[in-house]
């Protein structure tokens, strides 16, 4: 709802599976169904994605809001998130927002780099993202900030700018998606006619790795790695062009974690390598590509859990 610039990528139905809009009195029903399921101890938001939500008539985006704040109220669930676009933030938006109780807001910025905004259709300039990223900053919201990888006359380099300005603007959280190319965009148009390249899936794990490195020096919590694939998103389906793989982060974490193996391991020499548990396959690899990397050298590497070391720390012990 409420895209009136049609961006080059998007065809949010085949994107997001879904193929209708649920009107504002139906999504009681959506909430009390999946709050059925979800353990009462675990942290619960309403979020309202699909499309810039901000960007609808104001008395249709309050009668949706009145329906989660009323689970916020109650106290069953913590919060409620939304995605926007950057050119729908006010400080007359956001007195809505405060007013019912949303605390994360998530824009998709996709990229700082001007050029690349005009190519993918945005309707706006960096500028606009600065701005509405500074007014969400200045109230008591969570801030995120959306980013893809391989748009239209992107680069890794402009990607990895991208990345870095979205630390500069203070961003609590990110999410990092690989362009697709869709049925019925623009962007299968270009695809066609050889105006545009989809990344392939090593580039893609590539690029991922890089951005996903200079988040994690930082606080911010990156959501999302990668699209899930759905049914609809499937070659032959919907889906055209694009790097796609169910174990898409597992892959960019593999990455991640050779670049630390490589920079901390003495050549030649066999090794235990101790991880925290929850980063331990990452650290071995997708489907044990950074022990087997070491394995056709001649060297042995053992991986085991330690609790005491936090991510993306390790402890090497030589022998």
């Amino acid at each position: 709802m409420a895209c009136p610039y049609q961006c080059v990528f998007c065809n949010q139905e085949k994107i997001s599976n879904t193929f209708s809009i649920p009107k504002p009195e139906e999504i009681a029903k959506t909430i009390d169904a999946y709050l059925e399921t979800i353990p009462k101890e675990r942290e619960i938001n309403v979020a309202f994605f699909g499309g810039s939500f901000t960007g609808i008539p104001k008395e249709e985006m309050i009668a949706y809001l009145k329906v989660a704040h009323s689970y916020v109220l109650s106290g069953q669930i913590q919060g409620i998130r939304l995605s926007t676009k950057p050119d729908y933030i006010t400080n007359e938006i956001l007195d809505v927002l405060e007013k019912y109780g949303v605390t994360a807001i998530e824009l998709g910025a996709q990229s700082t780099n001007n050029k690349v905004l005009l190519k993918s259709g945005r309707g706006h300039k960096f500028d606009v993202i600065e701005k509405a990223s500074k007014l969400i900053n200045e109230r008591n919201f969570e801030l995120g900030l959306q980013m893809m990888l391989g748009l239209p006359y992107d680069s890794l380099e402009l990607s990895m700018q991208t990345a870095r300005d979205i630390v500069r603007l203070g961003a609590d959280s990110t999410r990092i998606y690989p362009t697709l190319v869709i049925k019925g965009t623009v962007l299968e148009g270009m695809y066609h006619s050889g105006q545009y390249k989809a990344l392939s899936l090593e580039e893609a794990v590539e690029w991922s790795k890089e951005v996903y490195k200079i988040f994690m020096k930082t606080d911010i919590k990156i959501l999302r790695v990668g699209l899930h694939p759905s049914e609809e998103l499937e070659l032959g389906k919907s889906l055209v062009a694009g790097p796609i793989h169910p174990s898409f982060k597992e892959m960019v974490l593999s990455a991640v974690w050779a670049d630390i193996l490589a920079e901390m391991l003495q050549e030649g020499e066999n090794a235990t390598i101790s991880v925290t548990k929850n980063q331990l396959n990452y650290a071995i690899g997708f489907k044990g590509s950074n022990r087997n990397f070491y394995k056709e050298k001649g060297v042995d590497l053992l991986f085991v859990a330690d609790e005491k070391l936090s991510n993306f720390e390790l402890d090497v012990c030589c022998h």
